[in-house]
């Protein structure tokens, strides 16, 4: 039987984000690399307007955008969160394994990780939905350039 060659670089790029993951958390488990994936990206993409998780959908390689999608259900969707408390509350139920600490050092690193491999413009986008407690869990570079963004906007 023939391979299909898309469906062989969608594995192989998602094994590589979720090495990748794993090596930046210092863990040597992939499965636990995937929890912490799909959580943090289940969670960011409930606290995004229908059109802005679609958009960051989009970006994602095809299987990692069909862990992102899983479940959606848009019409509940953007749940309101203000504190980063809430935020990291549903991936450390997810993480119930882990130590207190764990789920937001995962978001930091999942959010490295959407920053290093999808569009700036996209991630600034994402960042600028966010309120600030929560947009502060991505990388000081991408927050900084938000900011900017912000404070000097072009015309």
């Amino acid at each position: 039987m023939n391979r299909v060659t898309v469906f062989d670089q969608t594995m192989q790029k998602t094994y590589e984000w979720l090495h990748e993951l794993s090596d930046e958390l210092g863990w040597n488990d992939s499965q636990r690399a995937y929890v912490g994936l799909r959580a943090t990206l289940h969670t960011l993409r409930d606290r995004l307007a229908v059109d802005e998780a679609a958009d960051l959908g989009a970006q994602l390689p095809l299987l990692v955008r069909g862990i992102y999608f899983e479940g959606w259900d848009p019409s509940s969707t953007p749940v309101r969160v203000r504190h980063v408390e809430d935020f990291l509350r549903p991936i450390g139920d997810a993480l119930f394994w882990e130590q207190r600490g764990e789920p937001e050092r995962v978001a930091r690193a999942v959010f490295a990780l959407l920053a290093r491999h999808l569009a700036a413009g996209e991630i600034d986008d994402v960042v600028g939905a966010l309120p600030h407690e929560i947009r502060d869990l991505f990388p000081a570079d991408v927050v900084a350039r938000h900011t900017a963004v912000s404070v000097h906007p072009v015309h």
